[in-house]
């Protein structure tokens, strides 16, 4: 009897011990998602920065690897795919976004929808899974862009939007509906998923729907939007419509995270609520 009891207490002492599964949702992209340099205060943050607060972080663990600047070529060609294949174990997860950058026309950063950025989203799809991970493709997120759609046609580059100020910013009218700016790199993500099987979520419709039920004026508290003096680490002010600041990232994280479980139904037991954690 007292083997009996030794043993089952063993055993309990075993269960209690033996550290339970974390798995780990990484972030492949660009400058919307990407983890920021905050050594000299700026607001900027990446939705990729906010989203951990929206999961467990007792069982799922997100870890970014998204960066500025870069495209599906240029994360490649960098060796930075490579790097995240390297920590993929089985049952992890893989957020693919991009498109931004490979809309430049930059030869390092360029793709073409239908082409060579499809090419790269299956490669990263097919990979993921040959080391056990889960893709799951997104599309970019919306630039904030109220311009009249005769001046939308004019793709500034999102990277240089970080060295001009609040004067340097559009001047023009702008109107009630959102212009799209990304076209068919919007697209190519879905078709990719169709083809391959893999999960979708539509970020480019979410951030789209949330920019556009704020309106021309709210949606400016998204983005690293401010006027002289109003941030002290922008005394000349900023007027940037694609990257976001903490609030921005925080509204877009939540959705995006809702959007996850609504997908992968095995992800919402470990969702938290929605009120915003501490984030960089």
């Amino acid at each position: 009897m007292k083997k009996l009891i030794f043993a089952f207490l063993a055993v309990l002492l075993l269960t209690a011990s033996a550290p339970h599964h974390i798995t780990t949702i990484f972030i492949i992209g660009d400058s919307t998602a990407a983890l920021k340099d905050l050594s000299k205060g700026s607001p900027e943050r990446g939705w990729g920065m906010a989203l951990q607060c929206y999961f467990d972080d007792t069982f799922i663990r997100v870890d970014n690897h998204a960066v500025n600047g870069r495209s599906s070529k240029s994360f490649i060609d960098e060796g930075r795919w490579d790097r995240v294949l390297s920590l993929i174990r089985p049952g992890d997860y893989v957020i693919i976004q991009f498109g931004h950058n490979d809309e430049k026309p930059q030869p390092d950063r360029h793709t073409d929808p239908g082409s060579t950025f499809d090419y790269n989203l299956a490669r990263f799809v097919r990979e993921t899974r040959e080391h056990g991970g889960i893709p799951v493709l997104m599309n970019s997120v919306v630039r904030r862009n109220f311009l009249r759609p005769v001046a939308a046609t004019e793709n500034a580059d999102d990277e240089a939007l970080r060295n001009t100020t609040f004067k340097d910013g559009p001047q023009m009218v702008e109107g009630d509906s959102l212009v799209d700016t990304h076209g068919l790199y919007a697209v190519a993500p879905r078709d990719v998923a169709r083809r391959m099987h893999c999960v979708f979520v539509d970020a480019n419709r979410i951030t789209h729907d949330l920019e556009q039920s704020l309106g021309v004026e709210g949606s400016k508290r998204l983005h690293m939007w401010y006027r002289p003096d109003e941030h002290p680490a922008l005394p000349k002010g900023r007027q940037d419509n694609t990257h976001y600041n903490a609030y921005g990232a925080h509204q877009v994280a939540s959705r995006l995270a809702e959007a996850l479980t609504i997908e992968i139904p095995l992800l919402q037991k470990y969702r938290t609520n929605d009120n915003p954690c501490k984030m960089p």
